[in-house]
């Protein structure tokens, strides 16, 4: 049963902390003191780095560590044609804790175009050797959930109807583009469905005038629209995020809500879903995780402390979910990255690296 195709039965969710040489840099290029080609050649080196202690660690998967980025999905956002950030009033609200005031709008017509992150991605691909590099973007419903029609001009797109349509192909361009740069696994990051998922986000669409179980319908369509005409040598991952802002957390609830129209109607390869604890809720829902190619790979590894698993635990919860989907099916992984944005969780280098050999050393046992 060991797995030699992505997803893999140890894989990683993407980010990881940024060292302080990244830190340092990220800092001297805000403040003048170094240009942006001095910059690169520093994220380079120590993307080159944190390539080797993912094969080190006996993955057979490879990110940059997200390393180029404050934040997971504005640095992508900000290079889409269509696409405003902004400043605004409050960042977003996590369990305690705010992030940085921004947010985005669209302002002309959404389109993909030549994107800075192609060359991020050909840069990880020439130094991978022989694991495989695996690209992070944000998924489509991230660009409309958080702001809905408010953040969406209206001169542009009258009918948000259009709105998704455009939505939809420029998220296909995206992939295609990737593609064509030579990437083979990309993964789409995706907070919306967690929040369709939890009681308290869903009251808040429905203030603003939505109904989350149509979002998720139009949702759902957006993806498999996206997703039409992909290679089938290429493996596209789903994960539903809860929310990773220095350890902490957006939504609580388990996946039943959405259950039936993600696992029952999206078409991607593989749904990365986050069970590190009880916020997460059963394993039932998985029950609607259709039979064959797809995989589910169970974030049971938590990013957000440093204190490690214990492995016999684990082993168990794998078994537990075997219940409702077949194990053939099932791969592992952290619960999300170590660092979604720049700031990272609160945890130590070496810590994040014990939870990564964790997921290896499991994931040999296993399968």
């Amino acid at each position: 049963m060991t797995q030699h195709t992505a997803p893999y039965r140890a894989d990683i969710v993407g980010s990881f902390l940024r060292p302080d040489s990244i830190k340092h840099a990220r800092q001297q290029f805000a403040d003048g003191a170094i240009d942006a080609s001095t910059l690169r050649a520093v994220e380079d080196e120590a993307i080159l780095r944190v390539v080797q202690q993912q094969c080190d660690c006996g993955l057979h998967v490879v990110t940059d560590g997200e390393f180029r980025r404050a934040w997971w999905h504005f640095d992508f956002f900000d290079g889409l044609q269509g696409v405003e950030r902004y400043d605004s009033d409050k960042g977003i609200q996590f369990n305690g804790v705010q992030t940085k005031a921004h947010g985005v709008r669209v302002t002309g017509k959404l389109s993909f175009g030549d994107h800075p992150m192609l060359e991020d991605f050909r840069y990880l691909k020439s130094i991978s050797g022989s694991a495989q590099p695996k690209m992070t973007i944000p998924s489509p419903s991230v660009l409309h959930f958080r702001g809905g029609r408010k953040d969406i001009d209206a001169s542009v797109y009258p009918e948000l109807a259009d709105y998704f349509d455009d939505l939809a192909t420029t998220w296909r361009d995206a992939i295609r583009a990737f593609y064509d740069a030579g990437c083979r696994y990309l993964q789409l990051d995706d907070t919306v469905w967690a929040y369709l998922c939890s009681d308290e986000q869903r009251q808040q669409v429905r203030e603003r005038g939505d109904d989350p179980d149509e979002l998720a319908k139009t949702y759902a369509r957006v993806l498999n629209k996206a997703l039409e005409g992909k290679p089938d040598d290429l493996t596209i991952g789903l994960h539903v995020c809860r929310g990773n802002f220095r350890s902490t957390w957006i939504s609580s609830g388990g996946y039943e809500p959405v259950a039936e129209v993600l696992f029952g109607s999206v078409n991607v390869d593989a749904f990365f879903l986050e069970y590190d604890n009880d916020r997460s809720g059963d394993f039932q829902p998985l029950r609607f995780v259709r039979p064959g190619h797809q995989q589910v790979v169970l974030g049971l590894i938590t990013t957000k402390n440093g204190e490690l698993e214990n492995l016999a635990g684990v082993k168990a919860r794998l078994e537990e979910a075997a219940q409702y989907v077949a194990k053939s099916q099932i791969c592992l992984s952290p619960q999300c990255g170590f660092a979604s944005t720049e700031e990272g969780n609160s945890l130590s280098e070496a810590e994040q690296w014990r939870k990564v050999r964790l997921v290896t050393e499991i994931a040999a046992q296993v399968w």
